[in-house]
Formats: structure tokens, C-alpha cells, sequence
């Protein structure tokens, strides 16, 4: 098991993370949520990578524009509040409504960090595809396939989008690089933390590490 939050500095997912969050451009078509999942993602991926290599903020690792592009774009596309309700557990329902805004703030945050430390990996060669769909086109919670390149990879790397379909059309919630699935390793970090300091205690936590 990876010690507590140290998923934000894996590089491969850091990596994968921000080809999803980019700036979307206004002069530029923005994702169909209501299309094929796999085109969605698609659509996403390559809006995102396109920006995140042309701005010089962002590859210099701007927090304050970082920050800008996860307000403006994470929002629409992924459901956050779903992504840490499965990172909590059963402990969720523990939790009072305060609680649970407070820690979706602070996990958001620590993805945050990820997206930051990422998005300055993004170089010329960075590409990701995603496979053709194969799964049930009327489901409702899919997973889509895709493989990322880029120059300091020899062999593109795998991962999976997993992804709910809601009143607003697709939103993803979850990450899978190399068999390592984003909530299902941040629920074992979590459940240690709550464990030993209780729900308020894994908020702090999370607060304090997003403050160095």
C-alpha cells in the first residue's frame, strides 16, 4: 500500500490526470458529454493537450493558473463529489454535510497539486488514444481505454477512464493507470487516516500536505 497521499507525486498518473483538465479555449468546440464515452474522453484529451502545450504559465507551473483551469473545466466534466464519496468509504455516511464539503474542498485540492506537478510534464510528443468501445452503448457507468505517449516513455502508457452517465451526459470519475485505480487507492489511505484520527483528522491532513 503507498503511504498516505503519496498517489500525488506517482508520475505516470499525474501525467494522465491533467490530459484532462486543460484549458478549454472559447473559440474552440467543447466536449460532447452526450456523445460515445470514449469519443467524450477523446474530444477532451486532445482540447486539453492542445492548450496545456501552448501555455507558458502552466509549464511553468503557475499555481494561481492552474487553479484557474481546474474551476473552469474539472467542474463540468467530472464528478468530484462522487470521486471522494468512493475514496471515503463507508465513512462517508459518517460524516456530517459539513464534513463532507469540507473534505471534497480539501481532496480537490490535492488533485489539484497533482495537476499542477503534471501539467509541466506535458511536452510536444504527448498524445492519448483512446481504444474503440466495446462495452454496452445503452449502460450507464462504463470504462473507456486509452494509452498515452510522449518523448520520456518508451512504451505508451494504459489507462482507463471510468465514467457515469447523468442528467448532463458523461462525467468521469475515476482513474485507472497501470492496474492502479485512483479511489481505490486513495479509500486505503483514507480509511488508515480515519482510523487513527477520525474524519476531521484526514481533512487536516489533507489540508496541511496541500499547504507545502
Amino acid at each position: 500500500m503507498m503511504t498516505l497521499f503519496r498517489l500525488i507525486k506517482f508520475p505516470a498518473l499525474t501525467l494522465l490526470i491533467s490530459c484532462l483538465f486543460g484549458h478549454v479555449c472559447a473559440a474552440q468546440t467543447p466536449p460532447d458529454p452526450n456523445s460515445a464515452p470514449n469519443i467524450f474522453v477523446q474530444q477532451v484529451a486532445d482540447q486539453s493537450i492542445e492548450i496545456l502545450k501552448k501555455d507558458s504559465a502552466v509549464r511553468a507551473g503557475d499555481t494561481a493558473r492552474i487553479n484557474q483551469i481546474v474551476d473552469e473545466v474539472l467542474l463540468p466534466y467530472v464528478n468530484f463529489e462522487k470521486t471522494t464519496r468512493l475514496a471515503a468509504g463507508r465513512y462517508w455516511k459518517q460524516a456530517t454535510p459539513e464534513q463532507q464539503a469540507a473534505l471534497v474542498k480539501a481532496f480537490r485540492a490535492t488533485l489539484g497539486r497533482t495537476y499542477s506537478g503534471a501539467m509541466t510534464k506535458i511536452d510536444d510528443n504527448t498524445s492519448l488514444k483512446t481504444l474503440p468501445f466495446r462495452g454496452d452503448a445503452d449502460a450507464s457507468d462504463v470504462v473507456v481505454h486509452a494509452q498515452v505517449t510522449q518523448s520520456s516513455n518508451t512504451q505508451p502508457i494504459q489507462l482507463d477512464y471510468r465514467l457515469e452517465k447523468t442528467s448532463q451526459g458523461w462525467k468521469i470519475y475515476d482513474i485507472n493507470v497501470e492496474n492502479v485505480w485512483l479511489i481505490e487507492n486513495y479509500r486505503n489511505q483514507f480509511s488508515q487516516q480515519i482510523g487513527q484520527n477520525g474524519i476531521d483528522g484526514l481533512i487536516s491532513a489533507l489540508n496541511q500536505r496541500n499547504q507545502k
